[in-house]
């Protein structure tokens, strides 16, 4: 009895230590990109993202703000909602400073868009562990957000995007280019809160040429969780609009 009870306690024990060396779950890495068709100096920084967009560990998000838009040219992809979330960051990572292009790297870092190597090692000082695990749904109806330590007012958002758009740009600094933006936001809305219990909201799929992204973030700008339907296994086919 007592060698059968020895070798019980060991299993439990094993079985236990198992559980606590367990790896946390990973999540992509989110990078955002606040950036203008109006805006001479962004071209390079749209191109880096890019090629962002194809890296199985980030999700790549290009927020087109408003602040460019004028008599002359207006970006299609322009958002107040991109505008009012870059001066939300810069209030916290730069006094208050708003430009163009700019990259938010998990909502805590911020670099010069076009400058690759700052970027970069935002990116591989990034701690993406999964504080909140995000499971989209595979008909994209549905994302759930499993359980979690919580930080207050922890937000659950929808995100929109173009897969690829082209754009023939008629006027501004970039007349007469050809603007190609990859992952270009065409909304952004609130599904609800996240309070550490597992919840559910429904959602509408993607349409053609449409990806969507799921991020939980806390008040300061920090990335609990994300996840998005575009990834380099299933790639989503490329809608290019003039």
């Amino acid at each position: 009895m007592k060698a059968i009870f020895v070798i019980l306690t060991l299993i439990v024990s094993g079985t236990a230590m198992a559980a606590e060396t367990r790896p946390p779950e990973s999540r992509p890495i989110v990078v955002e990109l606040f950036t203008s068709q109006g805006c001479s100096s962004c071209p390079p920084a749209d191109a880096f993202l890019g090629e962002l967009a194809k890296r199985a560990d980030v999700v790549a998000l290009g927020f087109h703000i408003t602040y460019w838009d004028g008599a002359q040219w207006r970006d299609p992809l322009s958002l107040r909602a991109a505008t009012e979330r870059q001066t939300a960051y810069d209030k916290r990572l730069t006094g208050g400073q708003v430009y163009t292009p700019q990259m938010v790297i998990d909502g805590t870092e911020d670099a010069i868009g076009s400058d690759k190597s700052a970027v970069l090692a935002a990116i591989s000082k990034a701690h993406p562990t999964a504080l909140a695990p995000v499971t989209l749904a595979a008909d994209g109806k549905s994302v759930t957000i499993g359980v979690g330590a919580a930080p207050e007012g922890a937000a659950v958002l929808l995100v929109r995007y173009a897969l690829a758009r082209s754009t023939r740009v008629k006027g501004g600094e970039n007349a007469g280019r050809a603007a190609t933006d990859v992952n270009g936001v065409t909304a952004l809305s609130t599904l609800g809160a996240w309070d550490g219990k597992t919840v559910t909201f429904p959602i509408e799929p993607p349409g053609d040429g449409e990806g969507l992204a799921v991020l939980v973030q806390a008040p300061n700008g920090r990335i609990y969780g994300a996840a998005s339907t575009q990834t380099p296994a299933t790639s989503l086919p490329q809608a290019p609009r003039a």
